[in-house]
């Protein structure tokens, strides 16, 4: 088996490139799409195309298998020729058991003839139902629709369209309860209602002006500021009234004994003691403060000039302006006004701190301003709340709309609906015959299956594939031997035309991988059929849907568990997917065993265009959620009873085993009586039966009772080992 892989210099590998050892028998690569697996894939499959030359394969001890690998180019190779090569198998038949194999053939046809023919007719039930839906569609959107256009069209958006039309009108008509009002009173309010539609207001920003006012009527404006009066020189300065003259003159004066102003020595030491006993540190933190008070005021009044002009320019050109405008600009004016004189003011008490100034107060017009905002802001407080309240009102008109239109179409949508139901009731007759009959031939044909397995040839192989796809839900073809080529597949629909150009992508990708399988258990060639082997699968699940998902991760584990068993002709198993959900459950195998010498894990990443690998050896980085499993259950309606099996025995396994005291005899043992724990051991079974087991065409079609009755035993099983509160909060039930 492949032991090593090195690559680099190709895709999104650099020349650093990566290396993946110690792959083990089973290996599970996780990664995104773009990550590098599907370039992974290639280099196992074709190793020495050139893009690879500098990449490699290393097998144990230089023995090479050969590598079935499953991607991209297995389905566009072996889908895209319309005809794929024949996978023989072992077997061999005698003509007793050949001729019992044609008689079950010609009975099997004749179910099919059968089954076509309620096919046709459930078909002309379906379209019946439709025509009828479409009829209705179209007088519901004239007799409704078009008459109320003009006056309810607002009422009608999102279901302008027929379709929808026809569903609202049908939902209202089952679920509106609102009152029944008169049809020109609706329309009345929706005139005003359905008008021009009011919008939410910013509020405009409001101020303080605390600070100014307290600025405006300090005390320092008043004080005359004079030096102190009990030095010589100050008897001739205040007679003089000089004091600011001298102050501003003290600046001129220098170590200089010659006076600046008469030019005569008279500047003496004893002078210049005097002048600074005259202005003592009182005067100078009197100047100081009427300076600093001065310059707050300043910045207080300009920052507050500022916001009011802003506010001025906004409303007057808001149309939806709540405040008196007129009257804000007068307040404006006046205060930009008074807050110059009291700058002038201001600046005079600098300069002449003896001179006792009085502020004019602004407090008067700010008061008015912030009056005006406030009285605004309360009226576009009420406006938003109309706004708020109108989107109610809106939502209540609708209603009654909707409600009225109901009541006076009931007559014609009752009877579309009783006439529906009735036509349902009819389809599903006849489905329920489609599936008696299709139980039958998947019985027949398990029959034929188990003869054919003794016929050497390529229908064995083909008989697998149909009883897989029949079994999940591809009903509508099948896998047939070519009549033109020998040893050829091609695919049929049930009228038997050619398939291949009308499947969808997620039927090809099924397909491609049963096809697939069919190669990992026999070959195209009948000489190779025994060969040893190694599987490359890539993510088998793109384009599948969840239940398929689940199918493919079941038959993938089987592969897994032969593998590890050292069962059949296949030795290694690398594994790619970029899909969370079935990477963890094709890993879980049994949940007794999280690690295993056998199986290895690593997850492909791309980071700035470049691939990298991370090895976590035995441990699974995608780890199972048991939170999911019972999500799934309270979402069973959507689930397959396969899913559902498996779902409630991965429950029981892990609650119950985490416990560490409930074995399945344990467990069947905490029913009251025997007929219960028979029930009991009966889920139990089942549950096993539908976890472990690739299931046959038996065991297709799951009855709802049947998975309802179970159900039911499973929360049993919680009630009887006193762990129903266990169960009530998984199941977001409420306690009892």
């Amino acid at each position: 088996m492949i032991e090593l892989l090195n690559l680099k210099n190709v895709a999104t590998y650099d020349a650093t490139g990566i290396v993946i050892k110690d792959l083990k028998k089973i290996n599970f690569i996780y990664g995104v799409n773009g990550s590098g697996k599907t370039t992974l894939t290639k280099l196992i499959d074709t190793p020495k195309e050139g893009m690879f030359k500098d990449c490699s394969v290393h097998w144990k001890n230089n023995l090479l298998y050969k590598a079935l690998v499953y991607n991209k180019d297995f389905r566009d190779k072996n889908f895209g020729q319309g005809k794929m090569d024949g996978v023989f198998t072992l077997g061999q038949a005698t003509k007793e058991q050949t001729e019992k194999i044609e008689a079950k053939i010609i009975e099997r046809k004749n179910l099919k003839d059968e089954w076509n023919a309620k096919k046709e007719t459930l078909e002309k039930f379906q379209q019946a139902k439709i025509d009828k839906e479409n009829e209705f569609k179209e007088a519901v959107w004239v007799e409704i629709y078009k008459k109320h256009e003009n006056e309810f069209k607002e009422a009608f958006a999102g279901n302008m369209v027929k379709e929808n039309f026809k569903n609202k009108i049908i939902h209202e008509f089952q679920n509106n309860k609102n009152a029944l009002l008169d049809y020109e009173i609706l329309k009345e309010k929706a005139k005003t209602i359905f008008g021009s539609v009011p919008v939410e207001l910013p509020l405009i920003i409001t101020f303080t002006f605390d600070r100014l006012v307290e600025i405006e009527k300090d005390k320092i404006w008043a004080k005359k500021i004079v030096g102190k009066a009990d030095v010589d020189i100050a008897k001739l300065i205040q007679r003089l009234n000089i004091n600011d003259w001298v102050n501003q003159g003290r600046k001129f004066i220098t170590e200089d004994p010659t006076c600046p102003f008469c030019q005569g020595d008279t500047i003496t030491s004893d002078f210049r003691k005097q002048l600074e006993a005259y202005f003592d540190e009182s005067f100078i933190n009197d100047t100081a403060n009427v300076k600093a008070l001065g310059e707050e005021y300043n910045r207080l009044a300009t920052n507050l000039v500022n916001l009011l002009k802003q506010i001025e320019t906004a409303e007057k050109t808001n149309k939806n302006s709540k405040i008196n405008k007129e009257t804000f600009s007068a307040f404006s004016a006046t205060f930009a006004s008074q807050i110059v004189t009291d700058s002038e003011l201001i600046a005079g008490k600098n300069k002449e701190p003896s001179r006792s100034v009085s502020l004019i107060s602004v407090k008067a017009q700010l008061d008015g301003l912030l009056a005006l905002v406030t009285a605004a802001n309360k009226e576009i407080t009420k406006h938003n709340l109309i706004v708020t309240n109108y989107s109610k009102e809106k939502q209540s008109l609708i209603a009654n709309i909707w409600r009225l239109l109901a009541e006076n179409h009931k007559i014609s949508i009752q009877n579309f609906i009783t006439d529906r139901d009735n036509k349902q009731k009819g389809i599903t007759g006849v489905e329920e015959q489609i599936k008696t009959i299709t139980h039958k031939h998947n019985t027949l044909n398990l029959e034929i299956k188990e003869l054919s397995k003794s016929v050497t040839s390529i229908q064995p192989s083909i008989d697998q594939i149909n009883s897989t796809l029949s079994s999940y839900g591809f009903k509508n073809f099948s896998i047939v031997a070519s009549n033109a080529e020998v040893n050829k597949y091609q695919i049929q629909r049930a009228d038997g035309t050619i398939a291949e150009s009308t499947m969808s992508e997620g039927e090809i990708t099924f397909i491609t991988f049963l096809y697939f399988l069919q190669l990992t258990k026999g070959s195209t060639s009948e000489t190779n059929i025994s060969d040893d082997r190694i599987l490359v699968i890539d993510d088998p699940i793109c384009s599948l849907d969840s239940n398929v998902l689940f199918v493919v991760s079941s038959l993938v584990k089987e592969i897994i568990k032969k593998i590890k068993k050292e069962e059949g002709n296949i030795k290694q198993l690398i594994l790619l997917t970029h899909n969370v959900y079935f990477h963890k459950e094709v890993s879980f195998i049994d949940g007794r065993t999280p690690r295993s010498g056998d199986t290895y894990f690593w997850i492909l990443r791309r980071n700035d265009h470049v691939s990298k690998i991370q090895a976590f050896e035995m441990e699974n980085p995608i780890q199972s959620s048991y939170q999911l499993l019972w999500n799934e259950l309270k979402n069973r309606q959507n689930s397959s009873g396969l899913t559902i099996q498996n779902t409630m025995r991965r429950i029981i396994e892990n609650y119950f085993r985490l416990l560490g005291k409930y074995g399945d005899d344990k467990l069947i043992g905490t029913f009251p009586n025997d007929e219960e724990q028979q029930i009991c051991r009966s889920l139990i079974c089942w549950i096993n039966d539908g976890s472990h087991t690739i299931p046959d065409d038996l065991y297709i079609e799951h009855q709802e009772d049947i998975i309802d009755r179970y159900f039911a035993v499973f929360e049993k099983i919680f009630e009887h080992t006193k762990h129903k509160e266990h169960y009530n909060m998984m199941m977001g039930e409420p306690a009892a």
